[in-house]
């Protein structure tokens, strides 16, 4: 693990909503209000708290492994694994375009570096992270398994199955992280389906519940840093992570409205005006 550089973290932060308003732009198409939101997410993981490599291989031995459950906000994904020298920056600029790698949702047929299973179907990433979380432990690797999820997708019966299997199998090498937000594409979670006491369900089903400020790097490298030291304790933990949707830019911060919607160029030029270029556009 590096050592806690967060000004640093905070340049790269800012660097990668660049790329996400930047790609969503080009196409216009995608999903930037959660990608925002989960940029310093992606960012912790991936320059700080996992143990990774950059020369990929789909099964990871020896390394931590991360699954993105709704990839939807693969934007940030992406940005991200560019950034961190999975494969070259410019490849950003093909975003959802024809024959591109980087498709709208996550897939795994162009071999894309970092992408370990197809995902935007929602509710299948904590099974798949359970299979792989339970992998390590037969192969006797001791690294973590990862998944990130959102709140809205927390709708979806196979996630509550998935948890009882996970609590149940005692798979405890598995921190899975919820984007709570309080949106969805319809509309807040409250009005569409509530879900109402989050923490109490998941500590229900058998998990241990760490709760984070999602937009704080302080916060967030601190409770998945206690969440790592729970591992060996017989309970799947559960990262509860508090979010605002379209973090960092002042007219898509805390509402749904761009869940799936793309900046015009008035808009666009309004947000890299809030984002410092700290690393160069693509």
């Amino acid at each position: 693990m590096n050592t806690l550089d967060i000004p640093k973290l905070e340049k790269i932060a800012s660097q990668v909503r660049r790329d996400i308003v930047r790609m969503v732009h080009a196409v216009q198409s995608g999903h930037p209000g959660a990608s925002l939101g989960c940029t310093e997410y992606f960012v912790s993981m991936y320059f700080h708290i996992m143990q990774h490599n950059k020369n990929f291989s789909p099964m990871g031995k020896g390394e931590d492994l991360f699954f993105l459950s709704n990839g939807h906000i693969s934007p940030v994904w992406y940005s991200t694994l560019a950034r961190s020298g999975y494969f070259e920056v410019s490849e950003l600029a093909t975003f959802r375009k024809l024959d591109s790698r980087l498709q709208g949702h996550p897939a795994t047929e162009e071999n894309l570096p970092g992408i370990r299973i197809a995902s935007g179907s929602l509710g299948q990433g904590l099974s798949a992270a359970i299979g792989a979380a339970q992998a390590k432990k037969l192969d006797k690797d001791d690294r973590f398994t990862y998944v990130l999820m959102g709140d809205g997708e927390l709708q979806e019966g196979q996630v509550w199955e998935a948890a009882m299997y996970a609590a149940h199998h005692k798979v405890d090498n598995l921190i899975a992280s919820v984007d709570f937000n309080g949106q969805q594409i319809d509309g807040p979670t409250v009005e569409v389906m509530d879900l109402k006491d989050i923490k109490a369900k998941w500590e229900a089903f058998g998990w241990e519940v760490v709760e984070s400020n999602g937009n704080d790097f302080s916060s967030l490298i601190e409770t998945i840093e206690k969440a790592q030291k729970l591992k060996g304790n017989g309970k799947p933990i559960l990262n509860l992570m508090r979010t605002e949707m379209g973090q960092g830019i002042d007219f898509m911060v805390g509402t749904h409205k761009w869940h799936g919607v793309a900046p015009n160029d008035e808009q666009l030029a309004s947000a890299l005006s809030q984002l410092e270029e700290t690393l160069g556009d693509y």
